[in-house]
């Protein structure tokens, strides 16, 4: 199992991971299912500055079908954290498993290669907002070095129930105050 950056060929294959999440859970804030187009606008956004990885792997059968005869068992990305420039250092993190490759250490791949990328690329501090009741999301961020910074009460509403956000911080080591 690897990482590698994020291709438009990817799509569907991300599309597959990410949207059963978004109709079935709570665990993204996103409503609507994404369509391919959509899918691959999004990964373009995510070729230059704020970059997306894919975890992928030839071994066996889990995930889905991607470009190279590869199987994509997850990905992660960061995005801008906030418009006003003087936040330009900071990202906001998402990571997605695919349901039959918990529990292997697919998101911890991703999430400290995604950390390292992050570095690579000048960002100074990531946050990641998880939705209070993603268990396994945030023990995969404390796991990896987030601090908890805060709780943000019913700032979502989806399945007819009010949701409460984590916000965990990793800040880079050797850039820190």
């Amino acid at each position: 199992m690897r990482t590698r950056l994020v291709e438009v060929d990817d799509a569907t294959a991300l599309m597959n991971i990410l949207n059963p999440e978004v109709v079935e859970r709570s665990i993204s804030f996103e409503l609507v299912p994404k369509s391919l187009e959509e899918q691959r606008e999004w990964i373009r956004e995510h070729q230059a500055t704020h970059l997306c990885l894919v975890a992928v792997n030839t071994d066996d059968d889990l995930g889905e079908i991607g470009p190279r005869n590869e199987r994509i068992l997850g990905f992660a990305s960061v995005s801008p954290f906030r418009e006003r420039p003087a936040y330009a250092t900071t990202v906001e993190n998402s990571v997605y498993v695919h349901r039959g490759a918990r529990g292997r250490g697919v998101g911890e791949l991703l999430l400290n290669d995604l950390i390292a990328t992050a570095k690579n690329s000048g960002f100074h501090s990531i946050i990641a907002r998880i939705v209070g009741e993603n268990a396994s999301s945030i023990r995969l961020h404390e796991k990896c070095g987030f601090t908890l910074v805060g709780t943000e009460i019913e700032v979502g509403r989806k399945h007819g129930r009010w949701l409460d956000v984590v916000e965990y911080q990793y800040v880079m080591p050797d850039t820190a105050r």
